[in-house]
């Protein structure tokens, strides 16, 4: 597996993406997006309904939700922020409280402030994953659950062998085909205070897959 990006990389990359974001990615991430959300809002509801966003970009998911949820967006690229407030101005969100630049892995919130935290096509750009990850966990009440949706490294055959001859490249572009799944996993054994109760494709194509987390409801989390 190549390295994990550097952050001043990705936030050039998605400086440059900013302007276009919704009208070349919207349509390619529409259906993860939405399973994202749809599970985001089952699992707020039994707890509370506060979500935290990671990875928010230009707030193309705020249609995915409902006043029954009540959303915080975070991003560390200032453009994709400066898009979704334009989103927001419109006055369509009123279920979206907060939008603010923040690095994932350095939640600026406190522990236990939210009942569900979303990370969609984000995880794999990060520059350290596992830290994004426990501080996911940290800021979740007891019950909650981390919710991703990616495309993850294929891991065999021919798919697997073009997702490593691109890795480098498709980095470059704000991109990473050749994450493991074996890395979610892995975290959460460590950390020891969230299990894996969901890995699934999403449908029609199967092209992205959709992982959830619980934190544990009567059990200190490390870091």
């Amino acid at each position: 597996m190549q390295r994990d990006p550097a952050k001043d990389v990705m936030t050039k990359a998605y400086a440059r993406w900013a302007p276009v974001y919704d009208v070349l990615c919207g349509p390619v991430f529409l259906n993860g997006r939405r399973a994202a959300a749809k599970a985001a809002k089952l699992a707020a509801r039994g707890v509370g309904g506060r979500i935290l966003e990671i990875g928010v970009g230009t707030g193309l998911s705020f249609d995915d939700y409902d006043a029954s949820t009540e959303i915080c967006g975070i991003d560390i690229s200032e453009p994709m922020i400066a898009r979704a407030r334009e989103r927001l101005n419109s006055g369509r969100y009123p279920y979206v409280k907060e939008l603010r630049v923040m690095d994932a892995g350095a939640l600026e919130y406190p522990d236990a402030s939210f009942d569900c935290v979303v990370g969609q096509f984000v995880i794999t750009l990060v520059d350290n994953p596992e830290k994004v990850l426990s501080e996911c966990a940290r800021v979740l009440r007891p019950g909650g659950q981390i919710i991703l949706v990616n495309h993850l490294y294929s891991e065999r055959g021919l798919a697997a062998a073009v997702e490593r001859l691109l890795a480098e490249r498709a980095r470059k572009l704000g991109l990473r085909p050749e994450f493991p799944f074996q890395r979610l996993q892995d975290w959460a054994h460590a950390h020891g205070g969230a299990e894996l109760i969901e890995r699934r494709k999403v449908k029609p194509f199967g092209v992205y897959t959709l992982v959830r987390f619980r934190r544990a409801v009567a059990q200190s989390v490390a870091a």
